[in-house]
C-alpha cells in the first residue's frame, strides 16, 4: 500500500454518542492526486439531534429526514476504508471511533485500515492548521474538513510538517 495513496475521512454527529453519524465526507487521494469526493447526509438513529450539535455543524434533522441511514451508504464507502491508510483529524479521538461504533451499531463488522490522525502529527487544531497553511476551511462541513485533512496529510507525506 503507498503511503500517498489514502482515505481522508470526517464525520459529523448528531449526538454526543459516536455512532449518531449525520454526515460523512470522504476524499480519496490516489499517488497524490485527489481521484474522488464524497459527501453524505445519514440519518442518525431516530433522526435525533441534540440541540448543540445543530448549533456546532448546522444540520438539522429536517435535512436528514429522508437521507439514508449508515447501513444503506457503507456500501459506497467501504472499498475507500478496507485495508486502505485512512487518515483523519482528531481521528483516533473521534472519527475512528465513530465509524467502529456506528458499524457496530448497524451489527456489521469493522473493516480493517491503517489509520493516520493528522491532530497527532501536527498536534494542533484543525482550523489553526488551516488558517496557518491558508487551507480553505468550512468548519464542521464533514467533507471541507476531510478535504483540509488531506491536504495537511498530504504536506506530511511531501516533509512540510509544522
Amino acid at each position: 500500500m503507498k503511503q500517498n495513496t489514502f482515505t481522508a475521512i470526517d464525520f459529523e454527529t448528531a449526538q454526543g454518542y459516536r455512532w449518531s453519524i449525520c454526515q460523512v465526507g470522504l476524499v480519496r487521494v490516489v499517488d497524490g492526486k485527489i481521484i474522488d469526493k464524497l459527501s453524505i447526509l445519514v440519518q442518525p438513529p431516530g433522526n435525533y439531534y441534540w440541540d448543540k450539535f445543530i448549533d456546532i455543524h448546522g444540520i438539522t434533522p429536517e435535512m436528514t429526514a429522508n437521507a439514508p441511514t449508515f447501513d444503506l451508504i457503507w456500501e459506497q464507502m467501504e472499498p475507500y476504508i478496507t485495508n486502505q491508510n485512512v487518515v483523519a483529524h482528531n481521528g483516533i479521538r473521534f472519527d475512528f471511533h465513530c465509524l467502529k461504533q456506528t458499524l457496530e451499531y448497524y451489527g456489521m463488522m469493522p473493516p480493517e485500515f491503517t489509520g493516520h490522525d493528522t491532530y497527532n502529527i501536527y498536534g494542533i487544531n484543525l482550523a489553526s492548521l488551516c488558517w496557518t497553511y491558508k487551507i480553505p476551511l468550512n468548519h464542521h462541513d464533514a467533507l471541507s474538513d476531510a478535504m483540509a485533512c488531506a491536504e495537511l496529510f498530504g504536506r506530511y507525506l511531501k516533509g512540510n510538517e509544522l
